[in-house]
């Protein structure tokens, strides 16, 4: 079943069925899309049980326990059992919690919903990491934001949180209600309080949040602009003087405006790339037609080509290389999602095409794909 068939079959679920099996579909679609955000993608074995809750032929508890049961008991073992595992079991973790009504706005709720997440993925669930971090993105250029101290986590979401729940949105504009959550995710965020799966975390607690509050959350948004929110985020956090770059939140404000209003800003992870140069005129919202090309027909079956021709420029890289610029760790889906689309499609080429096993193989861009990459650059 392809990534298309699967989104296809949600929103007929959406259009036709009953309002508790719509609910259930909302939850499911959020919750496997969430699964981008690390370059993670679930079996078709979930997928099946995921129709049989949707039908309402067992329980999420019992989708579970068959997944538990699934991969202990597997006889065939693929190179990317571990990332489906993890992606298979998240998913429905994520699936039970947004079917529950419960919230609370507390560090606790937090830290739990991380340990309900990762429970039986993560040894280290639901703890604060003990030491500081940084990551390389995409969407810097290889640079990392300055997240939170160790040292420091725990305080911060006591306070960042403690704020939130003192503050009052009544009598704000809907400009200010908006500006205002996308402050306060943004800190929430900057704090990656967890060794892995913050970015799920975080829009786990932000969905249940927003509802308790009474805001119509559109979850669909979550499950298409995963890794967008994800870029979103890292830009609204990141700043580098040396560079003239300031935090932008403007991106994340898109997100939260399609998410809460219904509005239609388009959300393009290549407009986030630090250095990334538009048309003046192009002002990327809903009425952005622009397709930053030639007037060639050189647009990409999907965004992972796009990103994977940024990310490669005008270097030669190894795969091992690709995957690191492009921030996935996935060598099977990066190479069915990415790579070899991009050699179909004419973007990218072997550098020794007679022998695919060279040593020193290294893959650059074709005539096609730096067209393409002039066209996003210009």
């Amino acid at each position: 079943m392809s990534e298309k068939q699967k989104y296809i079959d949600f929103e007929a679920y959406e259009r036709v069925a009953e309002p508790h099996k719509r609910e259930r579909v909302s939850a499911w679609r959020t919750a496997i899309g969430l699964q981008d955000v690390d370059g993670l993608r679930v079996s078709d074995y979930l997928k099946e049980i995921a129709v049989k809750h949707i039908e309402g032929d067992i329980t999420i508890d019992e989708v579970r326990e068959q997944l538990q049961s699934y991969y202990v008991n597997k006889t065939t073992h693929d190179a990317d059992d571990a990332e489906k595992e993890e992606a298979d079991r998240v998913a429905a973790n994520i699936t039970k919690l947004l079917n529950e009504k419960t919230f609370s706005l507390t560090p606790l709720e937090f830290l739990n919903i991380h340990r309900h997440l990762f429970e039986g993925v993560f040894k280290h669930a639901g703890e604060i990491r003990p030491y500081d971090i940084s990551k390389r993105e995409w969407v810097l250029q290889g640079d990392t934001v300055v997240y939170g101290r160790a040292a420091d986590i725990h305080e911060a979401l006591k306070y960042d949180i403690q704020t939130e729940r003192d503050f009052s949105y009544k009598g704000l504009t809907t400009d200010e209600i908006i500006s205002h959550v996308v402050d306060f995710v943004t800190l929430l965020w900057q704090n990656h309080p967890f060794r892995e799966g913050n970015t799920r975390t975080t829009a786990v607690f932000v969905i249940k949040y927003l509802r308790s509050c009474g805001f119509n959350v559109n979850n669909e948004l979550f499950a298409d602009n995963s890794w967008y929110f994800r870029n979103a985020l890292v830009r609204a956090n990141y700043s580098n003087p040396q560079k003239g770059i300031q935090p932008d939140k403007s991106f994340l404000v898109k997100f939260f405006r399609n998410l809460l209003l219904g509005e239609n800003n388009e959300l393009k992870n290549r407009y986030m790339l630090t250095g990334y140069k538009d048309d003046e005129n192009d002002t990327h919202t809903s009425t952005h037609t622009s397709t930053h090309t030639s007037s060639i027909d050189i647009q990409p079956s999907s965004e992972n080509v796009t990103r994977l021709v940024l990310a490669i420029g005008k270097e030669e890289m190894s795969v091992k290389s690709m995957m690191e610029a492009v921030g996935l760790k996935n060598r099977p889906n990066f190479m069915d999602y990415s790579l070899t689309p991009a050699i179909r499609e004419g973007f990218v080429c072997m550098k020794y095409p007679a022998n695919p096993h060279h040593p020193r193989q290294r893959y650059l861009l074709t005539v096609k794909g730096l067209m393409l990459l002039d066209g996003n650059n210009s």
